[in-house]
């Protein structure tokens, strides 16, 4: 199959998968797996080859979100069950003031992400998101947006996260000039696209907390009368599961192999038994010590499974159609005809990201496959430290730039926040488009001055 047939298969594909959702209003878990059996058997992959990426595509995708979703959904339940989210909420807005809210957001998602992997750090903080929204009543674009774009940049830009991490040890560049880089260009990219886009697009995005994530009046009314958590129970419970991936991150770092104490840092600071520990403090908590019997702790967590469901399987159709994309190799084509194009080496690293990235919707993917790219067309070229590590930081802005459909994260974000596909286009894509456009400004601006 020629390259010109496979990229009109998967604008094809994906032109129809829009359509299913937006037009037709079908369900997006199955209107994602039939646009990537069309974008497979287009592509002309055999259909044996489409079912296994599409097993791979699913299995992948569980692998890295169902036991993190599952128990973060039940974490969340339980503190918003108990008032633990509103009274988390209230203190923030107390401290804060509602006005600075999306400030301290977008610096708690910044922070939080350098130790913690994007989906995990939202699914652990998403009760905040809820809590203030019910307390302000306002749209909860204006407080999502915020923290989704301090997570998203750090997760990108910053060490000791796997990506930054991997494009350095590719392109040979410091690891100190790229975190230096990644805060001075990473910073005012998630002020515009978190707290400043929102206010404008909050306006014009209307939305509450899904229908789905709330517990219903009866449960609501039943757990009323109870004692409220105190607020330092609530921040010691958040803090918990952040500060055992932090551990894990620190003991791969600086402790030595074959240590017992860095096997067990590893192990506890695993997200999935962070989360786990994390949950059973919660029950205990917020739920026994609150005076909750076992059966009614029993039920909230059943209930929360509910919602965690519907974001699992749809979040694993993106995983399903990004691997679709990976396996026809489109990203690729598309690198090999930007390789050959006469740009600037900082605009080529950036627009080859940003092209894998689109093509295919992996974040990940897209850094690793340009920096690989870009890496044997350096050559010899004797670029300096801070010049490398401004490369690291053009392909990271680049494969942050534009999540859409085929991102399993674009339909997380979409589920949490309960929005509709133009409305997750609207805000989150045009978030991470934000941060991309900012960033590779800002990258050119200081490029010059050294």
């Amino acid at each position: 199959m020629s390259e010109a047939q496979l990229i009109g298969s998967a604008i094809a594909g994906i032109g129809l998968l829009l359509y299913l959702i937006i037009k037709i209003k079908l369900h997006a878990f199955v209107a994602l797996l039939i646009g990537s059996i069309v974008i497979g058997v287009g592509a002309g992959m055999p259909f044996d080859g489409v079912l296994d990426s599409i097993t791979k595509g699913i299995g992948n995708t569980l692998a890295t979100i169902a036991v993190v979703v599952g128990l973060g959904a039940m974490f969340g339940r339980m503190l918003e069950v108990s008032g633990g989210a509103k009274v988390l909420a209230d203190s923030l807005i107390y401290r804060f003031g509602e006005k600075n809210a999306q400030w301290s957001l977008m610096g708690i998602g910044f922070i939080i992400a350098i130790p913690v992997f994007f989906d995990v750090a939202f699914i652990i903080l998403i009760s905040l998101i809820y809590g203030l929204t019910n307390s302000t009543k306002k749209p909860i674009i204006s407080y999502a947006l915020p923290l989704l774009a301090g997570l998203a940049v750090t997760h990108a830009f910053i060490p000791p996260t796997p990506g930054p991490i991997a494009v350095a040890g590719i392109l040979g560049a410091d690891l100190g000039w790229v975190m230096l880089f990644g805060i001075i260009i990473g910073l005012p990219s998630a002020i515009i696209a978190g707290p400043i886009y929102a206010k404008y697009i909050s306006h014009r995005v209307p939305g509450n907390v899904p229908s789905y994530m709330h517990i219903s009046t009866q449960e609501d009314n039943k757990h009323h009368n109870r004692k409220l958590p105190k607020t330092s129970h609530i921040i010691i419970l958040i803090v918990i599961p952040l500060a055992l991936i932090i551990a894990n991150t620190i003991a791969g770092i600086v402790i030595e192999d074959d240590n017992s104490v860095k096997r067990m840092l590893l192990f506890i600071g695993n997200p999935m038994v962070a989360l786990l520990i994390t949950t059973i403090l919660c029950f205990w908590i917020l739920g026994v010590k609150s005076g909750y019997k076992t059966q009614e702790i029993q039920d909230i967590a059943t209930k929360a499974l509910e919602p965690a469901g519907i974001i699992i399987l749809v979040t694993c159709a993106g995983g399903v159609l990004k691997q679709i994309l990976i396996d026809s190799g489109l990203g690729n084509i598309f690198a090999k005809y930007l390789i050959s194009s006469n740009l600037p080496p900082l605009l080529l690293a950036f627009t080859t990201a940003m092209i894998i990235r689109i093509s295919q919707g992996s974040a990940t993917v897209a850094m690793l496959t340009s920096s690989g790219l870009i890496a044997s067309i350096l050559g010899d070229l004797n670029y300096s430290e801070q010049m490398l590590a401004l490369l690291v930081i053009s392909i990271a802005a680049g494969a942050t730039c534009f999540s859409h459909v085929n991102d399993s994260g674009f339909w997380l974000v979409n589920r949490y926040l309960g929005l509709s596909v133009p409305d997750t286009l609207k805000t989150w894509s045009v978030t991470t488009g934000l941060i991309g456009v900012v960033s590779i400004l800002l990258i050119l601006i200081i490029s010059n001055f050294i």
